[in-house]
Order: C-alpha cells, then structure tokens, then sequence
C-alpha cells in the first residue's frame, strides 16, 4: 500500500508541475488595430490591462476596446482561459466581439472555430444592460422574458458558456470603471395606477419641482477673468436682474403632469407618450433672459442650450415638438417640453443634472464664443414609478443545470440502477442467462444516450486541466459547466472506492462500450480472432502508461501541442462529433474499432491514457469484491483462461488495476455447471450414493 501511494504521489506531482502554462501577453497595438472595423480606429491604452479607447471616423471617443482575458481570465476545460477581442460603444452596445485565442479541445481539432466564432457574432447590437444568457427559451420563459438568448453551439456548451461569461465579466468591468451609471436590466416607467391628487405648490414643497435661479451678477462671475467678461452689457446694466429663472420637473407620472398641465396639453402629452412609450418627458419653464435655446434652434432637435448627465455619462435630450399652456399656478415663461429615451440607461429616480449653458461672443466679425454652464440636480419620486422585476441570468453552473435536466435525471436513474445492479444485484445480474443480454443493452445505452446525445465521454483532458487548476493555474468551476460529464465523473470515482477502476472502464466509458459491441459484431461475423501471448499481453499493457506519460511530457515541453496530442484518444472523433471530421480522424477512430473486433478492447487495454488515471484512481479501492475459492488457480484456471483482460493470475488473484468488471468471473463463480470446484463437489456428492448402495451385501 506504501508504494503504491508513493507511486500515486510521484504522479500527481510531476503532473502538477508539467501542467502549468504561461498565460497570453496583450496583444499590442498593431495587432489590435488590425482586428477594429472601420469606420472605427484604435485610440490611446486606457490601462494595463488590455483596454483601450475606440475612435470613431472623426477621431472622437466613441467607446472601449478590451480583451477578455486580461480582465476575465475565466478558464476554459483546457485550463487556458478563451481570449477574446471586445468592442462597445459609450452606451454599452456591442460593436464586435472576435476571437483572439484558445485552447478549447472541442474547437482545436474537433468542430472547428467556425461554430464559435459564429456564436461571437450574436453579441453584435446587443446591450450590457440586457440579461443576455446562452440557450434556448422553454415555455412561458420564451415568451416576454426580458432575457436575450443566444444561440449555443451544439456539442460544445460549456465552452461556449465559458466564453459568454468571459465576455460578460469583462465588458461589466470595463463599464463600472469607464461608464459609470451602465445599469443593467429594464428601466423603471411611470405607473398608471397612481392617481393623486397635486398642485404646483405640493410639487415644490416634495422637491419634484425645482428650481435654479441665476442673476445677471452671477452670470458675469462665471465669465470673470476671460475675454468674454464684458461682453454683455445688458448684464452689467442689471446686476441684479434674473438671467435664469428655471423650473425643471419630470412630468412622465401622469399625477405630475396633470398638476402642471391644462388638459389639452396633458392629452397631447398622453397621446406622445402612446407612441413612444419608453421617453420621460421634462417640463422646463424659463422666465429670465435665457430662454432655454438659441434663435437657430430647430424643433424636434437636441436643445442646443441645455445638456443633462446622470453618473458621469451624457443624457440624450430631444424637444418633444409640443405647444405647452401650463395651469394658473404654474410660473409663466419660455416652457418647453423635453423627452429622454430610458431605453438608454437613463433612471428618473436618481440624481441627474440639467445644465443651462450661457454663451457670449468676443469680436465683430469672426467672434470667438465663449460658455458657462449652470447646473440644477433633480429627482422624481421613486413612488410614482414601477421597477420591472429584473431578469436575472442564472449562474453558469446552475444553467447549465436547468439546461440539461432532463438529460441528468435520465442519467442519473441510470447511474442509480447500474450501482444497484453491480452492487448489491451483482450475483443476480451475473446468471448466465442474464448477464449477456442485460450488458449488452446496458453498452448500447452508453452509446447512444451518454456519448452521442449527452456528450458524456470523459477524456484525459479534463484530469489535465483539473491537476493544473489544483497548481494554481486555473479553476475547477470549469467543470461545472458540464454537468453532465461531471455526473459521470462523480459515479466513476465512486467506482474507485467501491470497484477500482472496472465501473467506469467497463461500463461507463461510450468508447469502451463502442468496442465491445465491435467485438460482439466480429463474432457474430465469425470474424478470425487475434489475441497477444500472456507475455505480449503484459508487455503491451505498458503502452498506456507511456501515452499519459508522453502527454505529460508534450504539457511540459510544448504546452501549445497538448490538444493535438491528446488526439491519441478517438473519443472526440468516434463520440463527440460523431465521425464528423478530417479523414485521417475518421480512419484512426475506424482502425481501433475494427481492430477491437478481432482483438478484444485493444484501445482500452494497451493505449487509452484515461484508463491509466483510472488505474491510478482504483488504487483508492477498499475491498476485493470478486468472489474467489481456495481451489481458484490450484487446480483451477477457468476464469484465468477466459478473462478477456488478462486481469486473473495463474494463482487465481484478481489484478484489480487491470480488471473492467465484466462480472464474467462472477458469473463462472456462481454457476453450477461452469465453476470446476463446483462441478467436482456435485460429482462426489452424486457418486457417494451410488458407491455405498453398491457396498450393501446381497
């Protein structure tokens, strides 16, 4: 037992060594420019990480660009996180989304990068603030959900899922510090259902009428020390007058706007809101000398005196083109009424400003014009507003779970009746008449239902990942975005304390089942059959252990080869993608299959790499379940001889590290007619009789 743990502990260490991989490097400036649509240009590097601003046709800032894996180093089932190129505009749209670089296996050499990078193109229009998620909607949820869906790639979504968190991550980083005030979700709208009843003075004591008053004095101020501070004389000839006298308030809940608005107005407001039903209208009223907008105003246009901001980011105005009369106890002046899409990120519950900007030229005949700006902060009242529930995405994990429910119930009643069967069943499902067929239909399960459909086939690439995750270089959360495989995995090293490694080898394994169904076909064919000498049998049985170690030495010495040499498996040819592939896949996938036809399980006995972990893993094996007898090996050889692995020594001692319980053995043991001590003991019981009748004298 203390070698063999020495031998375990030598493994996992030298694995965890040669499994580190150096992460990527930025990429640097004239990769990235090459990789932006026009009409957008590359700008200057906004941090270290990776982002950098995005220009548009006239040089101004028009948004972010950013790879994922500096900011979201989510890693994917090789270990290595997906990197991909992001690009958004000021508003948390998505520009373009490419890839950069990976090292998913599924995508390396299996379907190819077209599916993801078709996936990738999904993101392009879509927003930050929209709960986007991967998959497909089911039933009332595909219905006004406020979730986007997008469309994954059959065969790879957990990769792909991976990819969508990284992007999601890393793009909600770039905003929070760059775009403060993104919110993500529905915008709140004014409720219809609040009818109270108001007036203008109950609007000014709430604060949902404010007020910002600027006298001709405080406006010389803001241009005192500049060339524009003489500039208007009819402000020095009033000190006192009133430049500004503004009244702002957001008349989008219907019991403002009725305190404010006679009824032709507020049915006029109604009758604008119908049609564009996601704009909060704003009522500003001005008695002083501005007059909200200049003589070159155009209606319907963006105000060209006033600008808003909410949390550092612009607030797109745009005159709502209505004539406004306001009720007797509304201050009189200049009224005019705005409109802001909430679409846009825009929430009228929090603090914004509206700021009026004041202009002056110097100079005759070409002036140089000179602004200030007064600002005036407000807030409606949270309580005439309905905030949709927001749909919040799942996390990956739990998905990924509710994706594939019904394939893990299936499962799992199928992993709970095959542990009852080889467990507690094992000499009922090893009678000679039930054992063939019943394994058989089992294997033909595996295939179809755990490999084709539930894309259940375990690879070494997933211990790999799993060792390097453990050495700090990634995360094992990597393996819950397939829960499915992880099921598997969970039953497999269950099999390890309770069977070693025959659980998943013999039975849980979609390619091992692929081969002895081959196998069966070959007899049924009277294919000619071909088996090596016990000692070639011993000899060959090293070749799996030489394929995980030559794995481990790609991993160390050319870490950018392992996907490719971890083709040393035909499972992602023969299961994943279902001979879909390149020809010579196809061929070598073909070549163990047929080969296992003449040659039981050759794959599985002398190369799988896998099926060396899980020798290592059965050596967590607590009991000997197979039964044995003294006269097992002396004199009997029956199970030795017909043990298709090899796993029974000439002393009849099961070498569990090679055994795939089959239950043949089991099967031998328990039947009357086949085990040889069995058969003798019914001889000497039958023959006892007769001799003593033959004894009594005549």
């Amino acid at each position: 037992m203390g070698r063999r743990l020495a031998l375990l502990s030598f493994l996992v260490f030298g694995m965890l060594i040669c499994a580190r991989i150096a992460a990527a490097e930025p990429l640097d400036r004239n990769a990235i420019a090459d990789m932006i649509v026009p009409p957008y240009a590359l700008g200057e590097p906004v941090n270290e990480n990776g982002v950098w601003t995005l220009l548009n046709s006239g040089g101004a800032e028009a948004g972010y660009v950013f790879e994922t894996g500096p900011l979201a180093p989510l890693p994917g089932f090789s270990g290595a996180p997906i990197n991909m190129l992001v690009t958004i505009d000021r508003d948390g749209r998505f520009l373009d989304v490419r890839l950069v670089a990976h090292n998913e296996p599924i995508f390396v050499s299996g379907l190819g990068e077209a599916p993801l990078r078709a996936f990738l193109e999904q993101y392009r229009g879509h927003s930050i603030r929209e709960a986007l998620v991967v998959g497909t909607p089911y039933g009332a949820t595909g219905g006004g959900s406020d979730l986007v869906y997008l469309d994954g790639v059959t065969k790879a979504t957990a990769s792909v899922r991976i990819a969508h968190e990284s992007i999601l991550a890393a793009t909600l980083a770039v905003a929070r510090e760059k775009m403060q005030g993104v919110a993500s979700g529905p915008p709140v709208h004014p409720d219809p259902s609040i009818d109270e009843k108001l007036d203008w003075t109950a609007l000014v004591e709430r604060g949902l009428a404010r007020n910002l008053k600027v006298t001709n004095a405080e406006l010389d101020n803001g241009f005192k020390g500049t060339i524009w501070a003489h500039d208007d004389p009819e402000a020095a000839d009033d000190p006192q007058g009133l430049f500004l006298d503004l009244w702002a308030v957001d008349i989008g809940p219907p019991s403002v706007a009725r305190a404010v608005l006679s009824e032709e107005s507020f049915a006029d407001l109604q009758r604008l809101l119908r049609v564009s039903p996601d704009d909060e209208p704003m009522l500003v009223i001005d008695a002083g000398r501005h007059g909200l907008v200049s003589a070159d105003f155009v209606r319907n246009t963006a105000p060209d005196r006033l600008s808003a901001v909410q949390d550092g980011l612009p607030v797109a105005l745009r005159d709502a083109d209505l004539a406004v009369e306001t009720k007797p106890d509304v201050p009189e002046g200049t009224t005019m009424i705005l409109r802001v899409d909430r679409r846009l990120g825009f929430d009228p519950t929090r603090d914004w400003t509206l700021s009026a900007q004041a202009v002056r030229a110097h100079g005759m005949l070409q002036p140089e014009m000179g602004s200030a700006h007064f600002p005036l902060t407000l807030k409606a009242d949270a309580a005439f507003y309905v905030r949709p529930e927001i749909s919040v995405a799942l996390p990956p994990w739990q998905a990924a779970i509710v994706d594939r429910k019904w394939d893990l119930a299936g499962l799992g009643i199928l992993l709970v009746g095959l542990l009852g069967a080889v467990g507690p069943g094992m000499h009922r499902l090893a009678a000679p008449t039930v054992l063939r067929p019943a394994r058989l239909a089992f294997l033909a399960v595996m295939v179809g239902f755990v490999g084709w459909w539930g894309q259940g086939q375990l690879s070494i690439v997933t211990p790999l990942a799993a060792l390097r995750a453990a050495n700090g270089g990634g995360s094992l959360a990597v393996l819950l975005y397939d829960p499915f495989s992880l099921l598997v995995w969970g039953a497999a090293i269950v099999g390890f304390v309770l069977w070693g490694r025959g659980l998943f080898c013999g039975w849980l394994c979609p390619f091992g089942a692929m081969q002895e169904l081959a196998h069966h076909a070959g007899r049924l064919l009277r294919l000619p059959q071909w088996n090596p000498s016990p000692v070639w049998d011993r000899r060959l049985k090293a070749g799996a252990w030489l394929s995980l170690a030559g794995l481990v030495a790609v991993t160390f010495l050319a870490p950018d080869k392992i996907e490719t040499a971890a083709e040393i498996e035909p499972f992602k040819t023969a299961v994943t993608t279902l001979f879909q592939r390149e020809w010579h896949y196809v061929a070598y996938a073909v070549f163990w299959l047929v080969l296992a036809a003449i040659t039981f399980k050759g794959f599985c006995r002398y190369v799988c790499p896998l099926g060396a972990v899980m020798a290592i893993g059965g050596m967590l094996r607590t009991r000997s379940w197979i039964p044995r007898r003294a006269a097992c090996g002396s004199p009997c050889q029956l199970c030795r001889v017909r043990c298709p692995y090899g796993a029974i020594r000439k002393t009849g001692s099961i070498a569990y590290s090679e055994c795939f319980q089959c239950l043949d053995c089991v099967s031998i043991h328990d039947d009357k007619t086949q085990c040889v001590p069995l058969v003798l003991a019914s001889r000497k019981r039958t023959a006892a009789p007769a001799r003593a009748k033959m004894e009594i004298p005549a």
